[in-house]
């Protein structure tokens, strides 16, 4: 990233997203992640009415933006639902810049979801954030449909400054099931 890229917060539930930002961000998001990982269009401009969702932003001098980092504030945790950048702007340090500037402000453990290590990219993506300093936990999770008619999908959970115990890593899981997915459990 040069000088002329910055990092740049957008608080949806403060400062207000426009329609063409929101183009923006849900554009890299269907280029970055498979169907079974996003919510539909209208399920995601849902969540901007959200008090806990926030987006934050890397844009360019003419204010394009070029990576997006999408998470949930909680009391116990901050959780990271998505973080991608544009295709086009790859491999440029982007999104590591982004992260770091994420995790330098929390206070609180910060989680992700990624794919099991089964494949070469899904080693490479969850080396990325161990180089980040995230911890791959060993417990088995399960992420709750994104849309209807989606079944469960596996996955692994990352826990940032530390790894969790089994207790820690359930009462986690349970908050995101109840405050992101809409869970009752």
């Amino acid at each position: 990233m040069d000088e002329n890229t910055m990092i740049n917060e957008t608080t949806i539930h403060e400062a207000g997203i426009s329609e063409v930002e929101f183009n923006e961000i849900f554009a890299i998001m269907e280029a970055s992640f498979p169907v079974s990982e996003i919510r539909t269009r209208t399920g995601q401009q849902a969540l901007l009415d959200r008090p806990n969702y926030h987006l934050y932003t890397s844009k360019d001098a003419e204010g394009e933006i070029l990576a997006f980092l999408a998470a949930w504030e909680l009391p116990e945790l901050r959780f990271i639902e998505h973080i991608a950048v544009n295709p086009e702007c790859r491999s440029g340090g982007i999104g590591r810049k982004l992260m770091s500037s994420y995790l330098m402000r929390s206070d609180k453990p910060v989680l992700l979801e990624v794919e099991p290590p089964d494949g070469e990219l899904e080693q490479r993506r969850i080396g990325f954030y161990e180089r980040l300093g995230f911890y791959l936990n060993p417990y088995n999770y399960m992420q709750p449909p994104l849309r209807a008619g989606q079944a469960d999908l596996p996955l692994r959970i990352m826990t940032y400054p530390e790894p969790v115990t089994m207790k820690e890593f359930r009462r986690f899981r349970d908050i995101l099931y109840t405050e992101v997915y809409g869970v009752k459990i």
